[in-house]
């Protein structure tokens, strides 16, 4: 049987609904969706689709120094965009969080995020 274990950061907003920041199952993390909130008061930031894509990243990549992992770790990213036309503005920032490798990924629109969000993101990590 796996181990399954919650991972939690004060450095990534608290969860907004019942579910954790991310779990951990054998060498898997699962990383919760991401909106961009500041970890510090959990507002929401100001700022386009890009802006609110590096809160994102800066979300998970919190997640994932808590987890002794980094953004080499990631093998799936989805992206959640309320308007697509944000894609390349999106993919730009995004892509600044990589060196040489980059994950699998999905990138959708959606008619509407929580919080009224125009990005969301959710990664799964493995060591």
């Amino acid at each position: 049987m796996v181990m399954i274990e919650p991972v939690h950061t004060d450095k990534a907003p608290q969860a907004v609904g019942p579910y954790s920041q991310a779990v951990k199952a054998g060498n898997f993390l699962f990383i919760s969706g991401q909106l961009p909130l500041d970890p510090t008061s959990g507002e929401m930031i100001k700022g386009d689709a890009g802006e609110q894509a590096r809160q994102c990243m800066n979300n998970i990549m919190a997640i994932l120094k808590e987890a002794e992992m980094s953004a080499d770790n990631l093998v799936k990213v989805n992206i959640y965009l309320t308007d697509l036309n944000d894609f390349n503005l999106v993919n730009e920032i995004y892509a600044s969080f990589y060196k040489d490798q980059y994950p699998a990924r999905a990138c959708i629109e959606v008619s509407r995020l929580p919080k009224d969000a125009n990005v969301e993101i959710e990664a799964i990590g493995c060591k």
